[in-house]
């Protein structure tokens, strides 16, 4: 079940149905074409297959009802969690016409029209206008500004199983498995997740917009969570490049394109081959078949890379690969310091800077 399904199934839901009386007592608009919609109020990550946002007359967004791991667009959408939000979203809205809930302030109007390449490219062409283009001009425009941060715009929504939550998908935020950080941190099986770094979340689309707000640098967060009815705060302590997705899926003109993968050496490894303990040296472990289509590089599986132009170690990334797309600009040519079969060698690699335009 991919997101056009999943949107279709919650669209054609029987009117008889609990999912359509529930959803009976919404204004439901659906949106098709983002031209004149306000991305400042509904932010989100621009790759998401599909996202709902549950809010009221005032533009007070309630929930988020959505997100994706890179895995699958769909391992967070399921009808019976929807169901759930939906129940929460009446409720939080009793609370908001009782005065109960805190109104927030209304973010910054923001338009598709303001960004001047996807004007300029799309809009003047009548195409439309889809949501990756949206996040994929927005980061076009910070790299030609000066503004681009990587970490925190192009490894866009981290993966909570990073931290070992596995979620019981169709109970919401319930935990179904821990491991790692947070089994460290205390959390475990039955909790339910209730608030990151004090902001209450309701569904996995919340936890994951909010867990995107986190700085890249920060070493530590708090997640408050549900036991058997009663509150408990856990401090977890965010493991090294806890911000890492893959970004296959995603459609980013400004992530260099490699078409190798690497994993980082051990340490015995690189002592036996006499390379920098600390530094980013790589066993290559796949090839892509367009680096021999383009002839950008000659790289072999197996071949060590231990420099990219004379660097190598670096304070974030522990991969070649991953030093070249946080601190080379896609389009450049590097020069890489190799190990193959015991000899040493450098070998130039051209990166490549996609375009995905209709």
């Amino acid at each position: 079940m991919e997101g056009r399904a999943f949107d279709a199934q919650v669209v054609l839901s029987p009117k008889t149905s609990p999912r359509g009386k529930l959803l009976s007592q919404y204004v439901c608009a659906r949106i098709t074409r983002m031209d004149n919609i306000d991305i400042g109020l509904f932010d989100r990550d621009w790759n998401n297959t599909i996202y709902y946002f549950m809010m009221n007359a005032d533009e007070q967004i309630y929930m988020r009802y959505g997100g994706r791991d890179p895995k699958s667009p769909d391992t967070y959408l399921n009808l019976s969690s929807l169901e759930l939000a939906l129940e929460k979203g009446l409720e939080l809205h009793r609370h908001y016409q009782q005065g109960e809930l805190k109104k927030t302030e209304r973010p910054r109007p923001s338009f598709p029209r303001e960004i001047p390449l996807l004007v300029e490219r799309t809009m003047a062409r009548n195409a439309c206008v889809e949501c990756h283009l949206i996040g994929d001009y927005q980061n076009v425009h910070r790299e030609r500004d000066g503004q681009l941060d990587k970490l925190k715009h192009m490894y866009r929504s981290p993966d909570i199983a990073t931290l070992g939550i596995q979620l019981e998908v169709p109970k919401g935020l319930v935990v179904k498995e821990v491991r790692d950080a947070v089994a460290a941190a205390g959390m475990k099986s039955g909790d339910r997740i209730t608030a990151l770094n004090g902001t209450p979340v309701w569904t996995f689309g919340d936890l994951q917009y909010h867990y995107d707000k986190v700085p890249r640098n920060a070493e530590r967060i708090q997640i408050s969570v549900e036991r058997e009815g009663q509150p408990i705060e856990l401090a977890i302590v965010l493991p090294p490049r806890w911000w890492w997705t893959d970004l296959t899926f995603r459609q980013w003109t400004i992530e260099p394109r490699l078409y190798f993968d690497s994993r980082a050496l051990t340490d015995d490894e690189k002592q036996r081959l006499q390379l920098d303990r600390t530094g980013f040296a790589s066993a290559v472990t796949h090839v892509d078949m367009f680096a021999e289509m383009t002839k950008s590089h000659e790289l072999r599986v197996g071949d060590i890379v231990f420099g990219v132009d004379g660097v190598e170690r670096d304070e974030v990334a522990n991969t070649v690969d991953l030093f070249i797309k946080l601190r080379r600009t896609a389009g450049e040519t590097v020069m890489l310091n190799v190990i193959r079969d015991g000899k040493r060698a450098k070998m130039k690699l051209k990166t490549y800077r996609m375009n995905f335009r209709k």
